[in-house]
């Protein structure tokens, strides 16, 4: 039977959040040659008003690598972003009939359905069917890339995915926005919040 996950999101760069804004301090203070006014406090104070005079090249100086949970959907949709790089769960070498993915499919709980409700069987039984066709190809022989055309946008993928601080803020104002669509807000929103608790002030004027 079909396995239905959550998406989840994982920090993989090692962040000290104080330690990057004096990073990114020092980056900016070399346009203004104002190294001497670095204080024990004013980091804080100088990304602040990097980002309220909109000044973000500085912030581009420092870059968070993230593993999502997520599905071909979302992938889709973030790897619009051009100024990142990604590294993702590839359906055409990936043979989900064999053992090490369980010989079975793996699809992403749907946002928008209640789970128990009829809409949400409807979704499941498709699951299932796809499912079926899929290990039916693989039975017969068929390699990952024949079988993987029948795959639909709810499949889970792992990405790894880096981009600068300034992308990420613009990946967050878009991806957690109301139009955004159900799966990458809830999976954006979910990164936001990690990255904000982690990061002081870069991500703080973010909210929905």
């Amino acid at each position: 039977m079909v396995k239905v996950i959550s998406p989840a999101v994982e920090i993989l760069t090692p962040l000290d959040g104080e330690a990057i804004l004096k990073h990114l301090e020092l980056c900016a203070r070399n346009c203004y040659k104002s190294e001497d006014k670095i204080t024990s406090d004013s980091a804080r104070k100088m990304v602040k008003k990097l980002i309220e005079l909109g000044h973000e090249a500085m912030i581009e100086h420092f870059s968070v690598t993230v593993r999502l949970t997520t599905d071909i959907g979302v992938l889709k949709d973030l790897s619009r972003h051009r100024i990142a790089s990604f590294a993702v769960e590839s359906t055409r070498y990936c043979l989900y009939s064999k053992d090490k993915f369980g010989n079975e499919l793996t699809v992403m709980e749907p946002p928008e359905l209640e789970k128990g409700s009829e809409d949400y069987d409807v979704w499941l039984k498709g699951m299932e069917a796809m499912e079926k066709a899929y290990m039916d190809l693989a039975n017969r022989g068929y390699k990952a890339d024949v079988c993987r055309t029948l795959l639909p946008h709810g499949l889970k993928v792992e990405m790894i995915m880096t981009a600068n601080i300034r992308e990420w803020r613009h990946i967050f104002k878009l991806r957690c926005a109301m139009a955004a669509h159900p799966t990458v807000r809830q999976v954006m929103r979910m990164l936001h919040q990690k990255m904000k608790e982690q990061i002081p002030v870069v991500f703080d004027d973010i909210t929905y």
